[in-house]
């Protein structure tokens, strides 16, 4: 055990940082590592692989998952920003080259192959942009003649043009959505929200004019016509499970549930263990969310407040895509469920969105201090 007394780099960090954080995030890691023994098999099966490939793999992906988590915990708040920074440079010039060099898959250039392993460059952007955009708007709040919130805006549609370009609607609409975010909060003028949301509707237009595939998914999930075999199996699945599922390994739909360790896996889990540990599941992603708001609330620093925001924004808003899709409540898209999901660049990229949110709201020494000296110097002196 580490004693409060101690004052090593370790013991620091154990007792600076939001232990209940860090318990939730890893109790989402045990749990897809735990799910992955029912959703990867069938999956393995149908592509002629061993039972476990899947499996064993997504152990494998635990260890740098849990290094990056822990690892970007041990961060200033100005080292979160040095880091995203060279993120985002990285992950930027890895989209650029998917586009060019890139493995297609389903008709998008989204992985390129670093030293034989395969990496979806944007899920890393993600963060990394959330964190220079929550920088650039504090700086314009701090100082009004840096132009900090058209920078921002010209990051926007360098990342939501690479998307555009791959093409990954849902992430550009999720990257979208995190930046509004944290753009209201802020201080945008209401000039601005009437403007960016018509400018959001004319985007979501054009994706529907501009692209076949989004168009299809729209129709199917408007008008329950065409090829609806994922969502009403996955739909199947969960119906399938009732209260509290038919046991883990007795699912039978999740054997012919396409994407069933990525996409679908959420309902696997209603299958096999039922609807009430979906529903601590969905409770635990809102704990999560609400305790990063509930940080961000108390932050005083400007670049904390909004880094948190979005951070949680974004994590709250994939885990609800995910599931909404699962349930049937929005058109199939392919966004995995953080933590829960397989597929190793997920996983790392959300340990990044956790070892920052970890790092961001660490009690700081240096804030203790000031609050210190705030509270003396509103206590009077007494009289000599």
């Amino acid at each position: 055990m580490v004693s409060r007394v101690q004052r090593g780099a370790i013991a620091e960090w154990f007792w600076t940082i939001d232990r209940v954080f860090l318990v939730a995030f890893l109790l989402l890691i045990g749990t897809g590592f735990m799910l992955s023994f029912s959703a990867s098999p069938p999956e393995a099966a149908r592509l002629g692989l061993p039972s476990f490939f899947f499996v064993k793999r997504h152990a494998v992906f635990l260890v740098p998952t849990i290094a990056t988590l822990v690892g970007a915990s041990f961060l200033s708040p100005r080292q979160v920003r040095r880091s995203a920074l060279v993120i985002l440079a990285i992950a930027i010039a890895l989209m650029v080259a998917a586009l060019f060099f890139g493995v297609e898959v389903k008709g998008s250039r989204r992985w390129v192959s670093v030293l034989g392993l395969s990496i979806q460059p944007s899920e890393f952007m993600k963060p990394a942009f959330i964190v220079i955009c929550a920088w650039l708007f504090s700086e314009h709040g701090r100082h009004r003649e840096v132009p900090g919130n058209l920078f921002a805006i010209i990051l926007l549609a360098i990342v939501a043009a690479l998307l555009v370009a791959e093409p990954d609607l849902g992430q550009t609409l999720l990257t979208s959505m995190v930046w509004g975010g944290m753009f209201f909060l802020a201080g945008i003028s209401w000039i601005w929200i009437f403007g960016l949301l018509g400018l959001s509707a004319g985007g979501l237009a054009l994706a529907y004019s501009s692209f076949t595939h989004v168009q299809e998914r729209v129709d199917r999930f408007m008008t329950g016509q065409g090829d609806t075999y994922q969502v009403d199996t996955a739909r199947e699945a969960i119906v399938r499970g009732h209260w509290f599922g038919t046991g883990p390994g007795e699912g039978v739909v999740k054997r012919i549930l396409p994407d069933s360790h990525t996409d679908f896996v959420f309902s696997v889990g209603a299958e096999e263990f039922g609807i009430i540990f979906c529903a601590v599941l969905v409770l635990l992603f809102a704990f999560i969310v609400f305790r990063g708001f509930n940080h961000a609330k108390r932050e005083r620093d400007d670049f904390t407040r909004l880094a948190v925001c979005g951070l949680s924004l974004q994590f709250g808003l994939q885990s609800m895509i995910n599931i909404c899709v699962n349930l049937r409540l929005m058109p199939a898209k392919g966004m995995t469920l953080p933590f829960i999901s397989y597929g190793g660049s997920s996983m790392v990229a959300v340990a990044v969105t956790a070892g920052f949110l970890l790092a961001l709201t660490r009690r700081r020494p240096e804030s203790r201090s000031r609050e210190r000296g705030f509270i003396r110097s509103m206590v009077p002196l007494p009289a000599e």
